[in-house]
């Protein structure tokens, strides 16, 4: 099929101004599931977006790979030696490093986290409300934007004067291609090395204030980390705190927005989840399928492989889309209605295969609790402008979400 002349799949410009091209994504779901694409500045590549398939190319970590790029960009590409995360990482190093971590993940591990977890999130509601019980806000600034930052920092232990710095880093990263966080006289990719050379320089200092005085944090964690009974390389260490800054920051904040966007535009699922809070949980679910943050990762084959119909040769590269494989309607029963009491729910927005989100039993807490406490207080609630969304092809960010609100007294206890 061919794909309208003024789109460009992986340019920050268009999900900018036009949002996720569902109605695209749905025809090349039908029609050529595995696309060509090559009108681009940058490296040609082949866009990938049923549910099947990426999850096939999800199984293969080999044969697919993260490490020579993990975003797709829509002009010729500057590499540079900034070191991996954990989530460019290939087999079989990134089986190693991910088994360091991986324990302190799990539910189990996380439960005693859960109360301060929860009274950040009841803080920030709180705070909402106490400045009035009807008026104007922007509903990323006041909600969505300070609750993963503060839960990203308490759990890395950082000094809470300190928080903001984190806000400020992973949206010059993330947003380094918008007009909002360019800098004058520096390329994209110069200012997001520069940015992450800041966050470098503080957590440096951070992880040897951790070796010497370690407490209950990921920093310290990460800081007392060891392969074949050697320390783990410093660089390494501040990867880790890198990737949880922005891959913990980016995501829970854009589909809280998304999904406050998603209440006010289904009203009817707004007044189901305020009559039964148990709903909940799967509500949360649903808003991640809905929002699905992450627009695409990239990978490259390093061997031939077929999908589908279609040879992808060594050395190619593919963009995975996400938030397509989560309307897929071979997958999911009436993908584009959305409903908090959807049940099954076997979304791909947190990842698929081995590179699965490891925060994502952190981000559903926080949603789940801000939720929680939020809901109850909603009398009334609409748009009062359009939504201001981040210029990326890798985060379906929103930077402005304007919201009228009327607030009432909360039955939830406190």
């Amino acid at each position: 099929m061919t794909v309208p002349a003024d789109f460009n799949f992986v340019h920050p410009a268009h999900y900018a101004e036009h949002g996720y091209p569902h109605e695209l994504w749905t025809r090349l779901r039908k029609e050529e599931p595995v696309h060509w694409f090559d009108r681009t500045e940058g490296i040609p590549f082949w866009a990938v977006t049923k549910y099947e398939d990426i999850v096939t190319v999800g199984r293969h970590p080999n044969d697919f790979q993260s490490g020579p790029r993990l975003v797709i960009q829509h002009k010729d590409e500057n590499p540079d030696d900034f070191p991996p995360t954990l989530i460019q990482l290939d087999p079989p190093k990134h089986g190693i490093y991910r088994k360091l971590i991986n324990k302190r993940f799990t539910p189990g591990r996380l439960r005693p986290w859960h109360h301060e977890i929860e009274v950040i999130a009841r803080e920030i509601v709180d705070a909402l409300v106490e400045e009035s019980d009807e008026g104007e806000c922007d509903f990323v600034e006041k909600v969505s934007a300070p609750l993963p930052i503060a839960v990203i920092a308490w759990l890395l232990g950082v000094p809470k004067a300190d928080w903001n710095l984190l806000f400020d880093w992973t949206n010059r990263i993330i947003g380094a291609e918008d007009p909002d966080f360019q800098v004058e006289g520096k390329t994209s990719a110069e200012a997001a090395m520069e940015t992450m050379t800041e966050l470098f320089m503080y957590f440096t200092d951070l992880v040897k204030e951790k070796k010497k005085n370690p407490s209950d944090d990921l920093t310290s964690m990460f800081s007392s980390l060891e392969v074949d009974g050697k320390p783990l390389p410093e660089m390494d260490i501040l990867t880790f705190c890198l990737i949880i800054v922005v891959a913990g920051n980016e995501t829970t904040r854009n589909a809280t927005s998304g999904g406050m966007l998603a209440l006010i535009q289904h009203q009817d699922q707004l007044r189901k989840l305020q009559a039964d809070p148990s709903l909940i949980p799967s509500a949360v679910e649903e808003i991640i399928r809905w929002t699905s943050p992450i627009i695409h990762f990239g990978r490259t084959a390093s061997r031939d492989f077929k999908l589908r119909d279609k040879t992808i040769k060594a050395g190619e590269a593919l963009a995975l889309f996400y938030p397509s494989a989560n309307r897929d309607e071979d997958v999911f029963e009436d993908p584009f209605s959305f409903r908090v009491d959807r049940s099954p729910n076997p979304h791909l927005a947190f990842g698929t295969g081995e590179h699965f989100c490891l925060g994502a039993h952190v981000a559903r807490l926080e949603m789940e609790f801000a939720y929680r406490h939020l809901l109850p207080r909603i009398a009334e609630i609409e748009l009062t402008g359009p939504v201001d969304r981040l210029h990326s092809a890798l985060v379906g960010g929103m930077k402005h979400l304007p919201i009228r609100y009327k607030l009432k007294r909360s039955n939830v206890a406190a």
